[in-house]
């Protein structure tokens, strides 16, 4: 293939750092100089060289990736590493990981060599998949989500108790051994009993970050206050990850813990892709009522996306058709994914484009950095909406969970007292699409005054996050009334749930 001089010269360039990449990022102050100084044109030809450097590599060393090639009739006539990467047809699970088997998707065709971890997802989509991964591929994550944490939470020393699952599943076992960086870490698991045991074990006197799932977190705090524990008495800090989260429940948690940071990455990539961080906080709660504001950054989706910042070194990110794609740009990552379609709706601004589109409302970036006390870091911004597939739609409006999960913390009682949820669509006796939504609760005792709220709460709260449900609403009321149904911890449809990681919120037709 052929490839115009400059940007051989750029993916030469590319392949030193490769080199020193790793001693960078075992040092905090010279990553976070380089970040926090490079120009935003650095970062795009470094990201366009390394994605042409990642494609060569596996069109060269991964037979499934060669035959996927030939299958999908790819052919570039250009000498443009951007144009010829850009070109490239995209995967995801139905069309390579399915279509190919494991060993075929790694480099040199076997996944046998010292070191190398399976990892097996969540299985939130339906399947759970199992991820190869090379050892130093798991320590260049570790190095990265290390770096992340050293600027979220400084130099100081922690107990981190590691609340995410254990075993084969990627995200636990990587954050404890990232962790070490902070302190002392401890994996109990969601185990409420076990966490409580251990921070009334060391006491208060030392600070603490819990890592988890968001939901988790929440059904740790609400736990814990049944019995008896005080917050109060302790320094602590959350990192959680997994699935978005709501400002409600933020500041829910905010009520517990000196800060609350979430993390974006899947099994099917990397767990450390992009972060939370003072900044990007602010920015999102400055979009949290400022309609007009929210419209200039992410277009007229009515949801808030979750946002954050990412290094483009590490991975390539493209915008097609409003889902994000990915191409991770290193050379060490044993089972490649060039341009691999997540299914995560979203989208990437650049860190002068936001500054600017900032700017058009009155806010200045670089105040609210000096607000955040937090040093720069040069880099794109990227916001995530999740899976396009987490949605029911009814006369033509979508309703989302991050929809119902605003309208629960809108409220002190339901945001105390709702457990879980889920939606999804029934039909009425006359034979009408409905939206039923399920909610399980942590205290039965309120049950009625629950159903009452909710009832009270949920169509003008969707009205309000949609113009689609508002003018449904306002010609066809009986058909999106929603249908409210409630259950205790564990019962009725949340009873198959008890052996999931990860919540269910969009279930089948009932």
């Amino acid at each position: 293939m052929r490839i115009r001089l400059k940007d051989k010269i750029a993916m030469g360039g590319i392949k030193i750092f490769d080199r020193l990449q790793s001693g960078i990022l075992k040092n905090y102050r010279l990553f976070s100089f380089l970040v926090s100084h490079a120009p935003q044109r650095f970062g795009s030809v470094a990201c366009w060289a390394r994605a042409g450097n990642a494609f060569l590599n596996a069109r060269a060393r991964v037979p499934a990736y060669e035959r996927f090639l030939k299958a999908q009739r790819w052919s570039c006539a250009s000498t443009n590493i951007r144009e010829i990467v850009s070109s490239l047809p995209i995967m995801d699970k139905k069309n390579y990981i399915l279509a190919y088997p494991t060993e075929e998707r790694c480099q040199g065709g076997s996944f046998f060599e010292e070191g190398v971890v399976i990892d097996e997802s969540s299985g939130s989509t339906g399947i759970p998949y199992n991820w190869v991964r090379s050892a130093r591929e798991r320590d260049m994550v570790k190095d990265v989500i290390r770096v992340y944490l050293r600027y979220c939470f400084g130099e100081q020393k922690y107990i981190v108790l590691n609340l995410f699952s254990m075993g084969a599943w990627a995200t636990g076992f990587n954050m404890a051994l990232a962790s070490q960086s902070l302190g002392v870490v401890k994996s109990v698991g969601p185990d409420v009993d076990k966490i409580l045991h251990t921070m009334r074990f060391f006491g208060a006197r030392y600070p603490y970050i819990l890592n988890g799932y968001p939901p988790f977190l929440k059904h740790l705090v609400d736990e814990a206050e049944k019995r008896g524990f005080n917050w109060k008495d302790y320094a602590v800090h959350i990192l959680v990850g997994g699935e978005g989260m709501s400002e409600g429940l933020r500041d829910y948690l905010l009520q517990y813990a000196k800060t609350v940071y979430s993390g974006y990455g899947a099994s099917d990539l990397e767990i450390g892709i992009a972060g939370e961080n003072p900044l990007t906080v602010m920015i999102r709660k400055l979009c949290l009522d400022d309609v007009s504001l929210r419209q200039t950054l992410f277009g007229t989706d009515q949801r808030l996306p979750m946002l954050f910042q990412y290094n483009p070194a590490d991975h390539l990110v493209e915008i097609v058709d409003k889902e994000i794609v990915v191409t991770i740009s290193k050379p060490w990552t044993l089972s490649p994914r060039i341009r691999y379609n997540i299914k995560d709706e979203g989208g990437m601004i650049t860190f002068d484009d936001m500054r600017a589109r900032l700017l058009r409302h009155n806010v200045d970036l670089l105040e609210l950095e000096r607000k955040c006390n937090y040093p720069r870091w040069y880099l794109p911004f990227l916001y995530v909406y999740g899976r396009k597939d987490s949605t029911i739609s009814v006369m033509g409006a979508n309703i989302y969970p991050e929809d119902v999960e605003s309208i629960v913390f809108s409220d002190p009682v339901l945001a105390k007292t709702v457990h879980s949820y889920s939606m999804s669509l029934i039909e009425d006796a006359q034979g009408n699409p409905r939206p039923c939504f399920e909610f399980e609760l942590s205290d039965p005792e309120r049950k009625a005054e629950v159903e009452i709220t909710l009832r009270r709460l949920l169509p003008p709260g969707l009205s309000r996050l949609s113009m689609d449900y508002k003018k449904a609403r306002e010609e066809f009321p009986e058909s999106v009334e929603p249908v409210v149904r409630t259950y205790g911890l564990n019962e009725g449809p949340f009873k198959e749930d008890q052996g999931r990681i990860k919540k269910r919120y969009v279930r089948s037709a009932s």
